[in-house]
């Protein structure tokens, strides 16, 4: 697994999606400011980095009537987009990453503290750790982002998302990954994450963060 590989589907499911630019950015920040929160070394932070930046790398091969539909899907559709769990497994395969921190990520992410997930209904402590944690931040972004079918960024968004999450504690999120989030985001240490990597700024090419976000995160 090289830098070069990882930008280049980072740089194609950009490509393919705008709105996937800035979600990449946010979902990575938010995962290395979690494991620092934890104080994991700085080998494994770089690795879930990666694994935050690579989740939905298999959207890339949903198609773009689906992807980018303005309203919800229907059951058909939603079934070919979860889908996209396993597909991103594939592209990192034929790209030779193989990291199991990695593919644990992409894969399950989706499932649910409940077994009522995808792709393989896992439950509570079965599903891999990184994806239990990841799930939560995923959720967030989600509920504070721009979509095409909705907008939920804004003022007070956070809070709307933070509540949203702490009803799924238990069911649809790990109780821990839960507390823990939501305890960094009440802290402060999250909100420069959207003043400078918010759906309507100017995003730098991956890997490129700029120097005034660099100097607020240090600030958080």
């Amino acid at each position: 697994m090289t830098p070069a590989s990882v930008h280049a589907l980072v740089r194609s499911l950009e490509d393919k999606d705008g709105y996937t630019a800035a979600h990449t950015w946010r979902v990575v920040l938010y995962t290395r400011a979690l494991a620092e929160r934890f104080g994991l070394e700085p080998a494994i932070i770089e690795r879930l980095s990666i694994g935050a930046a690579l989740h939905d790398i298999g959207k890339i091969d949903i198609p773009d009537r689906i992807l980018k539909k303005p309203g919800p899907l229907n059951e058909d559709e939603w079934a070919i987009m979860r889908r996209h769990t396993l597909l991103g497994l594939e592209h990192l395969r034929t790209a030779g990453i193989d990291d199991p921190l990695v593919c644990e990520l992409v894969r399950s992410h989706h499932e649910r503290a409940d077994g009522l997930g995808y792709p393989d209904g896992l439950a509570g402590n079965d599903i891999p750790r990184a994806a239990r944690f990841f799930a939560v931040i995923d959720a967030f972004d989600a509920m504070t982002s721009a979509r095409p079918y909705f907008d939920r960024s804004g003022p007070g968004a956070g809070d709307i998302a933070a509540r949203e999450i702490e009803r799924g504690r238990g069911t649809r999120y790990c109780g821990l990954c839960v507390d823990a989030f939501l305890d960094l985001y009440r802290s402060g240490r999250l909100a420069w994450v959207l003043e400078y990597f918010n759906d309507r700024c100017d995003l730098p090419a991956y890997g490129q963060i700029p120097p005034a976000a660099i100097h607020a995160s240090r600030l958080a």
